[in-house]
């Protein structure tokens, strides 16, 4: 009995990566059925990927359920153009220009085929599955190598005009301020509150503080995870990389809030692992630049995703988002 019930509420979610693409078999109820992966950067066509991904997912689709039962596929991928199915301009793929992915994927696949962008399926997935179950307004912050977003509405995606809205990584909190490492703009939120940004200010700090804890490494290892084990030691200077963080993160979200009035804002990734490190700063330096108005309203919660599946869970939740 379960088991027709479930086939009739079955997606495709798929997340791609610049590296490898992960996929699964997701119900309703946020349950991976099966999950795989294959690499991305093997194919120098994207027709040669579908292809292999095609002869993935089959023998799954068919051990669970028949074809004609399946509801379709969501996919989540860098410079994904929700209305127009594309992938555009993606500079960690291989595939250049406008790439015509969802109408190659329902030719293949047989179903519709619905994608947006890595962050925003997150957003979609925490609303279905996770921590944002039951709220129409809400934030999520994807912090990792860099730093996504995606901003639900009256329970809507912000999309926009042109399908790219929510780039809230790339918003400029320090005006003149760090280099960007790929766009070259100057004090984005990116270059500060990502993982890669945590390294580079954790290495900038470790030469002013020669007793530092991170002088123990050497600066090609520096990372973030690095970062969190020093603070957990007590390193004074590994904190003040959290407090610096969180800092530069909070003054950005109290912008954000001020924008779409949230009731929370969902923080996610790697970065989060380093916990009230980061998320202490971050919440009082919020609060502090925040409207009268807007204060003590807002929670600030990590995801209940596990890290792993999220983004195959987020990317199924496009086959349900109505």
């Amino acid at each position: 009995m379960s088991l027709i019930d479930l086939s009739k509420q079955v997606a495709l979610g798929v997340d791609i990566g610049g590296t490898n693409t992960k996929f699964g078999l997701v119900n309703h109820r946020g349950e991976i059925l099966a999950k795989g992966s294959i690499k991305t950067d093997e194919y120098e066509k994207v027709e040669e990927f579908i292809d292999a991904l095609y002869e993935k997912v089959s023998p799954l689709i068919k051990q669970y359920f028949s074809e004609k039962q399946f509801d379709g596929i969501g996919v989540g991928a860098p410079n994904a153009n929700y209305f127009r199915g594309t992938i555009e301009q993606a500079p960690n793929l291989r595939w250049k220009g406008v790439v015509p992915f969802a109408e190659l994927m329902t030719k293949k696949f047989g179903v519709p085929c619905t994608m947006t962008n890595d962050a925003n399926a997150a957003a979609l997935g925490e609303m279905m599955f996770g921590a944002a179950r039951g709220m129409k307004d809400f934030i999520m912050m994807t912090l990792g190598t860099g730093v996504g977003s995606g901003i639900i509405s009256g329970g809507k995606l912000i999309y926009g005009h042109d399908g790219f809205a929510g780039e809230l990584g790339h918003t400029i909190v320090k005006p003149g301020g760090r280099k960007h490492w790929s766009t070259g703009s100057e004090g984005s939120l990116e270059a500060y509150a990502s993982a890669t940004g945590i390294a580079i200010t954790a290495k900038k700090m470790r030469a002013e503080f020669p007793d530092s804890m991170l002088n123990d490494y050497r600066e090609e290892d520096i990372d973030s995870k690095v970062v969190y084990e020093c603070a957990k030691k007590g390193d004074p200077t590994a904190i003040e990389v959290f407090r610096y963080t969180g800092q530069k993160l909070g003054e950005a979200l109290a912008n954000f809030v001020m924008f779409s009035s949230p009731e929370a804002i969902l923080l996610f990734g790697g970065v989060i692992k380093a916990g009230d490190f980061i998320l202490k700063p971050t919440k009082l330096h919020m609060e502090r630049n925040l409207l009268p108005i807007f204060r003590n309203k807002v929670k600030l919660v990590f995801s209940e995703l596990d890290e792993a599946d999220a983004a195959i869970l987020g990317a199924s939740a496009l086959v349900w988002e109505k």
